[in-house]
């Protein structure tokens, strides 16, 4: 689908999974190399910088927004950024875009010139608003870790490995989806100066510090997660050798009792007190002479 905007001199070309004529239409009318044509029909895993003769090809991918899809695979947008028009190429819906759209659109309408005089400034508007939208993702694992910390202290431990484990996978594809970020951005850089002239290194710098600051925020969800992995495993160590301390004085508790009634419970001629007056009495009362003994024994040396 193609979708084309405009705001005063620029144009904005929205192609979201396009078909093989609408590049072709595309790549006449803006002088797009048959080759970046080409990559543009499917997505690829490869992110780049390329500076063109009239414009910069530019590939990043970023973690899909779970809190609005059911997938998890990483979303790809391809830029071709001119000086005059920004071409988006995306294989699904990216809400960030789609908002930015509605931005684009009634800023032309109403004629409004903070977006810039070139297209680079355009695409410098659609990065910050992509990143935005990727702090709003982490303030959503930022709440996931935060009920997960309520739940461990309420005694849910068990429950909670799951889902420390569901959340430390979604920072995981993250921090996947963002690793070749820097490297991209740095040579973007550099092309950017030469392709739109110093006075616009400084929102490139701008942008480069917004993805500073996602990373920085994943690195501080990280490490709470990894507090938060370790408190759990250790209640759970705690809880299970609490469970093996009870088990473990039940049976020396018990094994003195297993051992008379097997003593009594002997097929022998001869058994002492067995045939005498209330000897069930009896053995029952030694038996539970036995048990007050190990439990006496237990408590004076606080192993109760």
């Amino acid at each position: 689908m193609l979708t084309k905007y405009t705001h005063k001199d620029v144009t904005w070309i929205d192609l979201e999974s396009p078909t093989k004529d609408e590049v072709q239409k595309v790549m006449h009318e803006y002088s797009i190399h048959p080759t970046v044509a080409e990559e543009l029909l499917m997505p690829t895993m490869k992110p780049r910088v390329d500076l063109h003769e009239n414009f910069i090809y530019l590939i990043l991918h970023f973690p899909a927004f779970k809190h609005t899809h059911s997938f998890g695979q990483n979303q790809e947008v391809d830029f071709i950024i001119g000086k005059d028009f920004i071409i988006t190429t995306r294989y699904d819906t990216i809400d960030p875009l789609h908002k930015f759209s509605k931005i684009f659109e009634t800023n032309s309408i109403l004629d409004k010139s903070d977006i810039g005089t070139h297209a680079g400034f355009v695409f410098f508007f659609m990065i910050k608003k992509l990143y935005k939208s990727l702090e709003h993702e982490l303030e959503y694992i930022d709440d996931a870790l935060e009920k997960i910390e309520d739940d461990i202290f309420k005694g849910h431990e068990k429950q909670m490995v799951v889902s420390l484990s569901v959340v430390s996978r979604d920072l995981l594809n993250f921090k996947q989806a963002m690793r070749t970020h820097k490297e991209v951005l740095n040579s973007f850089d550099e092309v950017g100066v030469e392709f739109f002239g110093k006075e616009f290194s400084h929102h490139i710098r701008s942008i480069v510090s917004e993805y500073y600051r996602i990373n920085s925020m994943m690195g501080m969800h990280n490490d709470s997660l990894n507090e938060l992995r370790q408190t759990n495993d250790s209640l759970l160590s705690t809880k299970q050798n609490e469970v093996m301390k009870t088990l473990t004085i039940m049976a020396l508790v018990t094994f003195p009792l297993s051992l008379i009634a097997a003593i009594f419970g002997m097929n022998t001629r001869a058994l002492p007190i067995v045939g005498s007056p209330n000897d069930f009495w009896i053995i029952m009362g030694i038996m539970l002479t036995l048990t007050f003994v190990m439990f006496i024994y237990f408590k004076i040396r606080r192993m109760l």
